[in-house]
């Protein structure tokens, strides 16, 4: 789980987007961290991803928001405007920089993000965060279990993940997020991620459809020195697990194959 890196905090819970179900997430770092995305390569994407990749033009944020049945795709401009009014409340609620914060949606496409609910979500989210949230809970959709994994080498990796249905090659209907404290540059960073994805997310397939939302985003807080090849052995194994519980828990999937 994220929180096995020390300096990381989490919180799920229900804010009204689904009934009884929690949908609303925050992934919380207690210092600035050194961050890198990729992207689906759908040639229809949503507002998140427009923010995220602005916001990362620097390689730091401190802060991701995420929330679930309602993906803020095919809104527009207001789609926008609502996932950067969401990075101001966030950045207002925790006290860091609009640009240190990073949004994901995920759910039904098409429709505008609730944001009373949300903004309502926010208020008051910084004394609700613990070594114990629920956000692999929290930003599943048609997922029957949450997804999460960590692995110790020296460093720390932290991960959870998403994905149930749309799911093929160059990102599908998921979003990862995992967190290190591995004292690696951007660009090595950005290396391993790419590989790391290739090789796990970029082979599962279960329907064959890819999406609008999705996104893997690794952050560091760099506070364990590391080595490159060794971090990238250790990242590759996290999103290669987290693969294969997404393609297990494929919509109408009763069996699991691997082919080689």
């Amino acid at each position: 789980m994220i929180t096995a890196v020390k300096g990381f905090t989490t919180l799920g819970k229900c804010i009204g987007i689904k009934r009884g179900r929690k949908d609303f997430a925050v992934i919380h770092s207690d210092r600035p961290c050194t961050t890198v995305a990729v992207y689906t390569r759908n040639k229809v994407q949503g507002a998140p991803l427009a923010v995220n990749r602005r916001h990362l033009r620097n390689n730091t944020a401190r802060v991701i928001v995420i929330n679930s049945g309602i993906a803020n795709v095919a809104t527009g401009k207001r789609g926008l405007e609502d996932a950067l009014t969401v990075c101001r409340l966030a950045a207002e609620e925790f006290g860091v920089k609009e640009s240190d914060v990073l949004v994901a949606s995920t759910g039904v496409i098409g429709k505008r993000l609730p944001m009373k609910l949300i903004e309502k979500g926010i208020r008051g989210s910084k004394n609700q965060l613990s070594r114990r949230g629920k956000a692999a809970e929290a930003i599943m959709t048609t997922d029957t279990v949450k997804k999460e994994t960590s692995v110790k080498a020296g460093f720390m990796i932290g991960a959870i993940a998403k994905g149930s249905g749309m799911i093929h090659p160059n990102m599908a209907t998921m979003l990862a997020f995992i967190v290190t404290n591995a004292d690696l540059k951007a660009s090595d960073l950005k290396t391993c991620l790419k590989k790391a994805v290739d090789e796990s997310f970029n082979m599962v397939s279960v329907d064959m459809d890819t999406s609008t939302s999705d996104m893997a985003v690794l952050m560091s807080n760099r506070t364990v020195k590391a080595d490159k090849e060794k971090f990238q052995k250790k990242l590759s194994a996290v999103c290669t697990t987290l693969a294969r519980k997404i393609a297990a828990d494929g919509e109408g999937a009763t069996k699991l194959i691997e082919a080689g």
